[in-house]
């Protein structure tokens, strides 16, 4: 991977250069990335992105290209470049597993650093982990409500080309099948399928003439699209053309409960009763909640879950919560105090309290009081002295999102709205030395 040095905020440079100037870019210091709520209607969100924001993190060095720029562009004074040439974070992270629930106020990331150093993050952070955790939130609502059923990721075209393959790593993530997207199956080893659209179809003389074309290149199993021109006749013309080895049929049209019916008759009659049903359109998870009735055995869904289904970000933030006054002192809390974006002081540790075995709120405590007895603590390290600690993989992450999900009552899973399914509780503590929860009343404004 190239330098992702510049994937970031004029301001941030701007920020860095004046507090190297003041001595202030070498105080110890924490910063937290958190959701102040999760998006309206939403009653739980999903942690995406780790593995790619890892691999980012590693890359983000200022080579030579790097600093002509800022040079050429006056961003930053000659001693802050120099700093900059020899930049690598070698502070420490921790945070909450890929695949995990987050809630508001959940303390997902913790980057632990001087100024200088973990405040230059900020932009390339919320960038990675704003867009991959919309993807999985809205993704695993999807999930949920296809209640076992297949789901396949096809919205490469209807996002920015990048953003697309991240989004089917974040699909597959929490459940989907799979991706469309060849560039998601070689960057990140995701399951990729596809066999034809509409145009293929429209190429040929008649529709016959194009399913016995994709049968004898893909196979008697292969799934043919019916819908292009009379459904009732694709499905027969499908059954003439694979005959009982039939893999499946695509619906991407029409009124998707009702065709289905009709085709799961037509299929059954003939004796085609493990050929699989699948549909498409526009899906998103209240659609798809709507269609359980159906006999659809899977979903094509793109739009709505590359755009995180009307919530394209996550809401995070990353915000300074704990500084020390001098290059070695001590940690305290520190706060924005006005108005309606004010935070939270104090570096926290959160646990999931469990009740038989289901979720019943987000705890926030002081850091360093984690001796969590009734639940899960969320946080791990995930970078030590600049190197990572962690090998995450999606799958890795899907195994621990699907351990997750299910500590909620099932109700509250898939895609239902209203208030999170469960409270965010702030445990008071502190002796004002940054391990701590500041409460509102002792935060120290800056």
């Amino acid at each position: 991977m190239s330098s992702t040095a510049l994937l970031t905020d004029h301001y941030e440079l701007t920020m860095l250069d004046a507090a190297l100037r003041d001595g202030t870019g070498q105080r110890p210091c924490a910063f937290e990335m958190f959701a102040r709520s999760l998006p309206d209607g939403r009653r739980y969100g999903v942690v995406a992105g780790t593995e790619r924001w890892l691999d980012a993190l590693a890359n983000f060095r200022f080579g030579q290209p790097e600093l002509d720029l800022l040079d050429d562009h006056d961003v930053v004074s000659p001693d802050t470049l120099h700093w900059l040439a020899d930049y690598r974070f070698t502070g420490d992270v921790d945070g909450y597993r890929e695949g995990e629930l987050y809630f508001a106020n959940s303390p997902v990331l913790t980057v632990r650093g001087t100024f200088a150093e973990a405040v230059l993050l900020e932009s390339l952070t919320l960038s990675v982990f704003n867009h991959d955790s919309a993807i999985a939130s809205a993704a695993a609502r999807m999930v949920q409500a296809a209640d076992g059923r297949g789901l396949l990721e096809f919205g490469s075209r209807r996002t920015h080309e990048q953003a697309a393959v991240a989004a089917a790593r974040a699909a597959v993530l929490v459940g989907f099948s799979g991706t469309s997207n060849l560039e998601a199956g070689r960057r990140f080893d995701v399951p990729t399928l596809g066999t034809s659209a509409h145009a293929f179809t429209l190429v040929h003389d008649d529709e016959a003439a194009a399913f016995d074309a994709q049968v004898a290149s893909l196979g008697r199993s292969t799934t043919l699209l019916v819908d292009t021109f009379d459904i009732a006749e694709g499905v027969q013309r499908a059954i003439d053309a694979a005959g009982h080895e039939l893999g499946g049929i695509r619906i991407d049209s029409g009124d998707l409960c009702a065709e289905a019916r009709q085709a799961r008759e037509t299929l059954d009659a003939a004796g085609l009763t493990d050929t699989k049903i699948v549909v498409s359109s526009d899906l998103d998870e209240q659609s798809i909640a709507d269609l359980a009735d159906a006999p659809i055995d899977g979903y094509g869904v793109g739009t709505s879950v590359v755009t995180g289904s009307g919530a394209p970000a996550a809401g995070f933030v990353y915000k300074l919560v704990a500084r020390a006054t001098a290059p070695n002192g001590e940690l305290e809390p520190v706060a924005k105090a006005g108005g309606d974006k004010a935070t939270l002081g104090g570096r926290k540790a959160a646990h999931r309290q469990l009740a038989e075995g289901f979720a019943t709120a987000e705890v926030l405590h002081p850091w360093g009081t984690d001796h969590v007895t009734d639940g899960r603590a969320l946080q791990i390290p995930l970078v030590r002295e600049g190197e990572p600690v962690v090998d995450h993989t999606w799958r890795e992450a899907r195994d621990h999102h699907q351990a997750a999900i299910v500590e909620l009552p099932a109700d509250l899973r898939g895609a239902s709205t209203g208030d999170p399914a469960i409270p965010t509780i702030v445990q008071p503590g502190g002796d004002g030395d940054g391990r701590h929860v500041a409460l509102p009343t002792e935060e120290v404004a800056t």
